[in-house]
């Protein structure tokens, strides 16, 4: 409280210089804002976590032997790129039974085609109905001999394909559980790794559902101006604001039995890759508008059952308000109840305020970094700390 400080003691000093003998403490000096009512974004935060857009646990489809490891870990893979080889030899040797065998079919149809010919040239002279029925029933036969010879190679030629395993999707490929030599099964529970697409990237979000019954009521009184478009920013683990704006993508259609809440969706470019699955994160969903009040958060505290306090100047005394909040904006609260414009709302000298004690206001500035401004001092110091002496 710098500004305040400095007013305290030129007072003082002037008195002092006056040849006024020091008199008994006056009220204490705080810096104070005047409540103003305004149109401010209704925002709620959510807790959320990053979720992949798509991940695809890779596994053999044939059993085998790992040759060759053909990718590397963190490396973007395009869908169907090589990621493991299996030996081949087993699988080219089955394809090659498989198609001697269409190949012997494929000679018994042609034989069977040409009995029938005959024997339906030779009808009536010298062939008989029974034989010509009986040339015709083989030739289906050979036929069908022949269908399956084909789909046995074409399962061999699955399975020689198999020992090719590939990226079924474009993603980051994570760090082998095997290693050259491994002995693999088809559809084995074990994944050999994980392929995941991080750009875009899912964040899921939960929501009370009892809030969100609160949040439409307001809507349908008109507390809340609905906006065009539900704007979403993300803050990182860190306490950064994310650069880019979220988009929805699955609203919630049910509520959890268990926890009563809602899942929500919302996707986030990711080109840098700053979000990874599984980061615990925080969405800050702007609704729309309401008219409310923004209170310094600095300004404020919360009891032990959790009700939101400030104090204000009231008859040249501290007064302890009940505040009702909804949400945040930026370094404020946005408070809808238990403030009137012109309330002078005490944000400067709280450490050692209490209810009922005599003040003596005096207006400063709160920035939107939550620095107390004084425009009598060059430089901004936060907010109940004292301010460097003036030369």
């Amino acid at each position: 409280m710098g500004a305040i400080v400095a007013i305290a003691l030129g007072l003082s000093q002037s008195a002092t210089a006056q040849g006024f003998p020091p008199g008994p403490q006056g009220p204490a000096a705080v810096g104070v804002i005047t409540a103003e009512v305004e149109t401010v974004p209704y925002t709620v935060t959510l807790p959320g976590r990053a979720a992949a857009f798509q991940e695809a646990s890779i596994r053999p489809t044939v059993e085998g032997i790992i040759e060759e490891i053909n990718y590397r870990p963190g490396e973007a893979l395009k869908a169907g790129d090589l990621m493991f080889t299996l030996g081949r030899d087993r699988y080219l040797a089955a394809l090659a039974a498989a198609e001697a065998e269409q190949a012997g079919a494929e000679a018994s149809v042609a034989a069977a085609e040409t009995t029938v010919n005959r024997y339906r040239s030779l009808a009536g002279s010298g062939v008989t109905q029974v034989q010509l029925d009986t040339a015709e029933v083989d030739l289906l036969t050979a036929k069908a001999s022949l269908s399956s010879a084909r789909s046995a190679v074409t399962l061999a030629q699955i399975n020689l394909d198999g020992t090719e395993i590939r990226s079924p999707i474009e993603g980051i490929p994570s760090v082998s559980a095997v290693s050259v030599g491994a002995v693999v099964t088809a559809n084995q529970t074990d994944a050999l790794t994980t392929v995941r697409r991080l750009d875009p990237i899912y964040v899921d979000l939960t929501e009370s559902s009892a809030r969100m019954l609160r949040v439409r009521s307001r809507i349908s009184s008109g507390q809340i101006t609905r906006g065009q478009s539900l704007n979403a920013r993300l803050t990182l683990e860190d306490g950064t604001l994310y650069e880019d704006q979220g988009t929805f993508v699955s609203p919630g259609t049910a509520v959890s039995a268990t926890t009563g809440t809602i899942e929500l969706r919302i996707e986030f470019p990711n080109s840098d890759r700053l979000i990874l699955p599984g980061q615990f994160l925080r969405v800050a969903v702007e609704l729309g508008t309401t008219e409310a009040v923004l209170v310094p958060q600095r300004a404020t505290s919360r009891t032990s059952d959790g009700r939101l306090t400030a104090f204000i100047v009231r008859d040249g005394k501290a007064a302890l308000v009940n505040l009702t909040e909804s949400g945040s904006h930026r370094n404020s609260w946005i408070v809808t109840d238990g403030l009137e414009a012109g309330d002078k709302i005490i944000v400067d000298g709280l450490k050692s305020l209490r209810a009922d004690m005599e003040v003596e206001p005096v207006d400063v500035v709160i920035g939107e970094d939550g620095l107390v401004e004084d425009a009598g001092i060059a430089d901004a110091v936060p907010a109940g700390q004292p301010a460097p002496a003036k030369p």
